[in-house]
C-alpha cells in the first residue's frame, strides 16, 4: 500500500512538471509578470486623474508655480489644502505602478537576452523617476496640513521642493527609462518604428527639461517629456512581446 501511494505521489509530481515545462515553451519560453499594459493605464489614470480632479474642483485655477509671490501661495494653500491632499494622495499612489513597470520591463528585456548598458539606464531612470514622483506627492500632502499653512514661510520651501522632485527630478529620470527602453528595444526590433521615435524624441524634451532649473521660461518642456511618456508607456505596454520566439516587429 505503501508503495502505491509512493508511486501514485510520483506520477502526480511528474504530471505538474510536465504541465510546468508546456507552459514554458509552448510558444517559446515566455516572460511571466504583471501586464505592462495594465501597469501604464494605472499609472496614467491615478495622475492625469489627479490633474482632472485639480482642474474641476478648483474650477481652473493653476496650481503654484515657482515665480508666484509668497502670499498668492499661501492663499493657494488655504483655500485648496483638503484638495491638494487628495491629488497629492493619488501622485504618491501613481509612483507606485510605475516602479513595478520598471521593474518588470526591465525584467523582461533581460529574459529576452538584452544585456545593454540601456537596459540597466532604463532602470535607474525609472526608479528614480518614481521615487521623485512619490517625494513630491508626499511634500503635496505636507503643504495640504493647515498648520504648514499657518506658520508662513517654510510653505514656500515645500512648494519649490514639490516642483523639483515632482516636475524637473520625476521627469527628468522618466526620460532615462523612455530612452533606455526605446533604444535598445528599437536595435532588437522587439517594438513598432513609431513608439521607438515616440520614446527617443520624448526622451530629449524630458532631459531638455532640467534646464529649467537654470532658465525658468524653459519649464514648458517638462509637459513636453511627461504626457507624450504616458501614451510610450501604454503603447510599450501592450506591443512588447514576451516570448524569446516571438519578436513581431522584426
Amino acid at each position: 500500500m505503501e508503495r502505491n501511494m509512493v508511486v501514485g505521489m510520483t506520477k502526480a509530481i511528474q504530471l505538474l512538471k510536465n504541465k510546468f515545462n508546456k507552459m514554458n515553451h509552448s510558444n517559446g519560453e515566455k516572460h511571466y509578470g504583471p501586464h505592462l499594459g495594465v501597469l501604464a493605464i494605472v499609472f496614467v489614470s491615478l495622475f492625469v486623474g489627479s490633474l482632472v480632479i485639480l482642474g474641476v474642483l478648483t474650477k481652473g485655477v493653476f496650481y503654484p508655480r515657482p515665480d508666484w509671490q509668497e502670499d498668492l501661495v499661501k492663499d493657494y494653500f488655504n483655500r485648496f489644502g483638503p484638495l491638494v491632499r487628495i491629488i497629492s494622495f493619488l501622485q504618491f499612489g501613481a509612483a507606485i505602478p510605475l516602479g513595478i513597470f520598471t521593474a518588470t520591463i526591465t525584467s523582461r528585456l533581460k529574459f529576452l537576452g538584452i544585456n545593454a548598458a540601456g537596459v540597466n539606464i532604463a532602470q535607474f531612470g525609472g526608479f528614480a523617476s518614481s521615487v521623485f514622483l512619490a517625494i513630491s506627492g508626499l511634500t503635496g500632502w505636507v503643504l495640504s496640513q493647515p498648520a504648514l499653512t499657518a506658520a508662513g514661510n517654510p510653505i514656500r520651501v515645500f512648494q519649490l521642493f514639490g516642483f523639483a522632485t515632482g516636475g524637473v527630478g520625476h521627469v527628468t529620470a522618466l526620460g532615462l527609462l523612455l530612452a533606455g527602453i526605446s533604444v535598445t528595444s528599437g536595435f532588437a526590433r522587439l517594438i513598432p518604428r513609431w513608439l521607438v521615435w515616440l520614446g527617443i524624441i520624448t526622451a530629449v524634451f524630458a532631459e531638455l527639461s532640467s534646464l529649467s532649473l537654470v532658465f525658468p521660461n524653459l519649464t514648458f518642456f517638462i509637459p513636453l517629456g511627461r504626457f507624450p511618456g504616458f501614451i510610450w508607456m501604454i503603447g510599450i505596454g501592450f506591443t512588447l512581446t514576451k516570448s524569446k520566439k516571438l519578436t513581431p516587429h522584426q
